[in-house]
């Protein structure tokens, strides 16, 4: 059986450059000791530079490492700014004082680190750190739109269509187009067992299936799915199964 490697996308956001290389040291150390873990790290001086590039949706970070006490815009006031605009990046703060810890907390901070930075400290947050962060990607999928990237609930698409080059994802509320192929984006998806390709065109959720017939799927946004008749037979095995294993 071959191994998963896990990869992350890393911000570190400190003013102070010998700063931003300590918690590089850790982190390369921390990688070494755990082998199947891989990260890319990016550093920001300024944690204004951080917001900008998230809010271009060019840049979402998995992790982000964030000093409290910066001179332009403090690291709690830069994490508030990124919770308004919707982005849940999961966040540990760093600081040489605890005097900011409860507000640090308030804004839903992983973990409050006190420099200077211990080496056992920092693999054992990093190891709890982790842990949170694999549930957290069982709870969105992170897409390429149009629009750039967007971090987005499974059980929010109710079901997808092939329009030519591009995926449309149905949610309940809005469309979002994606320029990817039907392969590529069931490699996302198809990792969640409620989502199940019907055809070549659609992959549907299963859990907004409101009635199946012998032709078509209704969901429950009001919009119907034509079943392709070779794919009947299967496509209801396996929603049964899903269905009863659910139960």
């Amino acid at each position: 059986m071959g191994v998963t490697l896990e990869m992350y996308q890393i911000a570190l956001c400190d003013d102070i450059k010998s700063e931003l290389e300590k918690i590089e040291i850790l982190l390369e150390k921390y990688e070494e000791k755990n082998p199947l873990l891989k990260y890319k790290i990016r550093r920001f001086e300024k944690a204004q530079l951080l917001i900008d590039k998230m809010k271009e949706k060019t840049y979402l970070p998995d992790l982000l490492f964030m000093d409290i006490f910066m001179t332009e815009k403090t690291g709690l006031d830069a994490v508030k700014e990124l919770r308004r605009e919707g982005y849940n990046v999961p966040v540990i703060f760093l600081t040489t004082s605890t005097e900011y810890a409860l507000e640090a907390y308030q804004v839903d901070a992983l973990q409050y680190l006190v420099k200077p930075l211990d080496q056992d400290r920092f693999f054992h947050v990093m190891d709890i750190v982790f842990e949170i962060i694999r549930k957290i990607e069982k709870d969105f999928v992170v897409i390429k739109t149009s629009e750039g990237l967007r971090q987005i609930q499974p059980d929010r698409i109710i079901y997808c269509e092939t329009q030519k080059n591009y995926q449309i994802l149905h949610l309940e509320n809005e469309q979002i187009k994606v320029r990817m192929t039907s392969k590529e984006l069931y490699e996302i998806l198809g990792t969640f067992l409620q989502f199940l390709k019907c055809g070549s065109s659609y992959v549907i959720n299963l859990n907004h299936i409101v009635i199946m017939n012998r032709e078509e799927i209704h969901v429950d946004n009001g919009d119907k799915i034509y079943l392709p008749r070779n794919r009947v037979a299967e496509f209801k095995e396996k929603y049964f199964a899903f269905y009863f294993d659910k139960s």
